[in-house]
């Protein structure tokens, strides 16, 4: 008899699926058949069950926080199991010890984690029976049989298992001596908040960081630029006036001595080229990749995503949802003619099947069995559902999973795009550009409702002749870098190698996909927003002063930089393949260990945080968890009672007994208000200026200001 260990309850379940079985507390008990000749027992793990011990557990003086005793390094490390977890691991333990039980099938995620969670069960357990490794991409009942049908040897996923522990462990030593010197350290500097580092966090959050303060630096200026309408024969259209490739001019003045100079003038054709383009419909979706686009489309957070996609897999209607792959194997290949003609009962798919090409089976472009590592990218099964029975977020994520493998079986789109350029008396130049869709292939699966921006330019001639019609001046102002949205945070960590000057480190990253891995990334961004390293506002992502306290105290160090993190994911995954050491890696770490602490006790005497607001970087909760009482900021405009630090607002904390609705929201028309504004308007009734409100494309200064007789806060402006 054999003993299944998924990773979680509804995995169990959703593997038991297939065969005639019988529930029981805590695993499930599969009769005999085909598969299982004498039954099985399949049972379940609830996500990690042990956990690396806390320092305190090695050494008993560890449990205080002092820089004397870092860098903390286990001489050996040690699990511990989640007193919460205990019942189900109870249920393992007895299972596995059965005398009828005579091998182990493991049936974690297909991954280095899953490989990790399910290994350190059976080795706590201290059974050692033989055993074989599930490794599917689907939970269909088909690909579930096929999987129990073709167990893969337990040596073969071995490296796995090992490059899932050392990064376990690395992480602890990193974390836990980084987070201790920064928090020690700080604290000394009247911070006594927890400031948690790490080696993918750390980097992400300097990025984030680094975004903010290239905006902070940011000057506006304004520039113009010069219109002109042209009526060409029976033709019209618009141009932009250029000078060796740059259309701003810097002066009101200039602009306008060019438009008075082309009013009315006699006006040719220069040139009129047209460039045909043709653009092959997008990859399938790997994780990061749907994530970037469901943020854009629905604002939802990259963490909701996986969740959503987790329960759709779970239902066995796509494939394994953290795949880091956008290509599939040929096998998958020969079944996606089936999927179509089931996605074709359902509208809106029928519109668009049967497609142009009824196989991709000798297409490279998707079909690439050398780009398929673990898994292959995120795909509707044959086990195809009408997206109308699913939930609403269920529908928007399965639905363009489904059209963007439609997608891949059209045409490509072909556009011709245009460029005019027009003499204004023989002197001035003008450029026009337009686009044409020739055919729009994918592009009617993909994008229905997307606007052209571009004009369709009407087909003058080289050497045609007309007239200026009208001539004007538009004024702009140079914008700053854009903040980055929680989508857009997904593909900044995937491509943090662009941000590297070492050109081979950024190779490496870029093999090795960034920061994190397509598992962890959601949940990176999640816990930054946890330990209030960052506001997300409206899908905008502003990083906190507690953020930009660590970044600038950790400076150019090491744990800062991507840099480590690709030479981390090198060695990890030369473990993984069993051609590196861990042991080895290992004494690395504890080198770097050591390195950061030494160079964080170094550095501190010169930090600098005059200009951020450390007063309400503080602890919020006590030791056991109770709540420590907020520290005022003033008082109240309206009650008279206590304005406090509320999480996304600062509020009355009167609201639970008179109702007081005075508030100050902490970002303001994309504008960070720090305690020490506030605190300046609750003391004076006004801030200072503030630079840097922006509404739409105009950025503005101005003043908070409380209103007396309107009993609230408002924009006050200087009077030119």
């Amino acid at each position: 008899m054999k003993v299944v260990i998924a990773e979680k309850p509804d995995q169990g379940a959703t593997l038991a699926k297939p065969f005639s079985h019988r529930k029981r507390q805590g695993y499930i008990e599969i009769h005999a058949n085909e598969v299982f000749p004498k039954g099985a027992y399949i049972t379940w793990a609830v996500g990690h069950l042990f956990q690396l011990q806390a320092p305190e557990k090695y050494e008993g003086k560890w449990k205080k926080w002092s820089l004397d005793d870092l860098p903390i390094i286990p001489l050996r490390f040690q699990y511990e199991l989640q007193r919460a977890k205990a019942k189900q691991f109870s249920v393992i333990k007895d299972l596995l010890k059965k005398r009828e039980v005579t091998e182990i099938i493991h049936a974690g995620d297909a991954g280095r984690e899953g490989e990790l969670i399910i290994r350190n069960i059976i080795s706590m357990s201290k059974v050692q029976k033989p055993m074989k490794r599930l490794w599917i991409s689907s939970l269909t009942e088909k690909a579930i049989i096929q999987g129990f049908e073709s167990l893969r040897e337990e040596a073969e996923m071995r490296s796995l298992y090992h490059e899932a522990y050392s990064r376990a462990c690395a992480d602890w030593l990193v974390g836990m001596n980084a987070s201790r010197v920064y928090s020690i350290l700080l604290k000394q500097q009247g911070m006594s908040d927890v400031f948690s580092a790490g080696r993918v966090q750390t980097p992400t959050l300097a990025l984030i960081v680094r975004r903010d303060e290239e905006i902070e630096r940011f000057k506006s200026e304004p520039f113009w630029e010069v219109k002109a309408h042209f009526q060409i024969g029976d033709h019209s259209y618009e141009g932009t006036w250029q000078k060796d490739g740059e259309s701003r001019i810097q002066s009101r003045e200039l602009a306008e001595k060019i438009a008075s100079f082309c009013q009315n003038k006699q006006a040719i054709v220069k040139t009129m080229k047209i460039e045909r383009k043709e653009f092959a419909p997008p990859l399938l979706f790997n994780l990061s990749s749907l994530q970037a686009t469901i943020n854009k489309m629905y604002k939802f957070s990259p963490k909701k995503t996986l969740d959503v996609l987790q329960k759709l897999y779970q239902k066995g209607i796509v494939s394994y949802p953290r795949s880091d792959s956008q290509y599939v194997t040929k096998g998958e290949a020969e079944t996606f003619p089936e999927i179509l003609s089931k996605l074709k009962k359902f509208s809106p798919y029928n519109k668009w099947i049967p497609t142009p090409h009824a196989s991709l089976l000798n297409n490279k472009r998707f079909v690439n069995e050398a780009k398929v590592s673990d898994h292959y990218a995120i795909i509707p099964t044959e086990q195809v559902t009408d997206p109308v029975s699913l939930s609403e977020d269920e529908k928007k994520i399965y639905d363009l999973v489904i059209k963007r493998f439609i997608a891949a079986h059209h045409d490509k789109a072909i556009m011709n795009y245009s460029t005019i350029t027009t003499l204004v008396d023989e002197r001035a130049e003008f450029v026009s550009k337009g686009k044409q869709i020739l055919q729009d292939g994918w592009r009617q699966v993909l994008m229905q409702n997307e606007k052209e921006e571009e004009p369709l330019l009407p087909p003058v001639q080289e050497q045609d002749k007309g007239v200026v019609k009208k001539v004007l001046t538009k004024e702009g102002k140079t914008q700053p870098p854009k903040r980055y949205t929680e989508g857009q945070l997904i593909t900044l960590m995937k491509t943090a190698g662009k941000h590297m000057e070492n050109d081979e480190l950024e190779k490496v990253l870029k093999q090795t996909e960034g920061l994190g891995t397509e598992a962890t990334r959601a949940g990176i961004i999640t816990m930054l927003k946890d330990r209030k390293y960052i506001d997300i506002q409206k899908n905008i992502v502003y990083p906190t002063d507690k953020a930009k306290v660590l970044i600038r105290a950790i400076g150019e160090n090491v744990l800062a930089s991507a840099e480590m993190t690709a030479k981390w994911e090198q060695r990890l995954q030369e473990i993984g393949k069993g051609k590196a050491s861990a042991p080895e890696f290992m004494e690395q770490v504890k080198k770097l260990s050591d390195r950061l602490v030494h160079n964080a006790l170094q550095e501190a005497t010169t930090w600098n945080f005059e200009d951020l607001d450390t007063e309400s970087i503080q602890r919020t909760k006590g030791r056991k968890g109770k709540s420590i009482p907020k520290t005022s900021l003033g008082n109240c405009l309206k009650c008279g009672g206590k304005v406090i630090d509320k999480g996304k607002f600062y509020g009355c904390s009167n609201y639970q007994n008179t109702k007081c609705s005075f508030t100050i929201s902490k970002i303001i028309l994309s504008k960070r208000i720090t305690q020490k504004i506030v605190k300046k308007v609750l003391t004076d009734g006004k801030s200072d200026r503030i630079d840097g409100f922006k509404k739409g494309e105009k950025e503005f200064s101005a003043y908070l200001s409380w209103d007396s007789n309107q009993k609230k806060i408002h924009f006050q402006f200087d009077i030119n």
